[in-house]
């Protein structure tokens, strides 16, 4: 992700454990989720669905009606902190993760996502005071949403409407990479079910970091994703995503 010429010492990591959520409910409620949070059109959902992974057997997992149930989806991220060397010694928060699946659970995967961005605002805080340094940060993942649904939107501006100004309490600035050089491209998933973007590398700009490249993906029309993944070409059904940040002296 970095110029090769530059080594990095990792200073710091922490794990994240979505079922934690589960700890937070209260009197059947939880503060990160949200009532009112709706899914995908219904087609989108239908396409989704075909094209993902299989759905849970809500049978054994209890009543998906109470949170303590809804919750618990066995999604994982982790956070690390490096020092960068050669020449600079700055610090970059480098955070990965796998938010849910099922688009009909659109307020579960809007309390992964809430839950991750609190998480890295209290990490961020932890670095920062204990290297007395301002750390730049980068996130990455499986995040299960298209552009402009409810958890990119969330990510990205700290609302979950389409268009609405970026909130005043966001929780941490974070723009897509793509978004930010070229547009979200056409499909990090192909499927025969599904195709379409779900995968993102996000960053908090800054004077310190840009991004000064990427990896190409290919177009539908390619040969090497003709007829959905994963294939000879592409061993999983989600394509991999890279980028090239260059650090600068501040």
């Amino acid at each position: 992700m970095f110029d090769t010429s530059i080594s990095a010492e990792l200073v710091i990591e922490e794990k994240i454990d979505c079922n934690d959520l589960v700890n937070s409910v209260q009197d059947g409620r939880n503060a990160f989720m949200d009532k009112d949070s709706g899914s995908l059109t219904h087609e989108a959902e239908s396409e989704l669905k075909d094209g993902l992974e299989p759905q849970d057997t809500q049978d054994d997992r209890g009543d998906p009606n109470d949170p303590r149930v809804r919750l618990k989806r066995d999604c994982v991220g982790i956070m690390a902190a490096f020092r960068l060397k050669n020449p600079s010694s700055h610090h970059v928060i480098i955070a990965n993760t796998h938010i849910y699946w099922d688009p009909e659970w659109a307020d579960v995967k809007l309390a992964q996502a809430k839950y991750l961005l609190s998480r890295l605002v209290e990490f961020k805080k932890i670095v920062a005071d204990k290297f007395d340094c301002t750390p730049s940060v980068l996130v990455a993942g499986d995040f299960n949403s298209v552009p402009g649904d409810q958890v990119y939107q969330y990510i990205i501006s700290g609302t979950t409407s389409v268009g609405a100004e970026i909130a005043e309490d966001l929780p941490i600035p974070l723009s897509s990479l793509c978004a930010f050089t070229r547009g979200e491209p056409q499909f990090t998933n192909c499927t025969p079910g599904f195709t379409g973007t779900l995968d993102y590398i996000l960053f908090s700009p800054s004077d310190y970091i840009k991004p000064i490249s990427y990896l190409e993906l290919p177009e539908h029309e390619s040969s090497d994703v003709r007829g959905g993944l994963p294939n000879y070409y592409h061993p999983s059904d989600h394509l991999p995503i890279g980028a090239e940040f260059e650090v600068f002296q501040v």
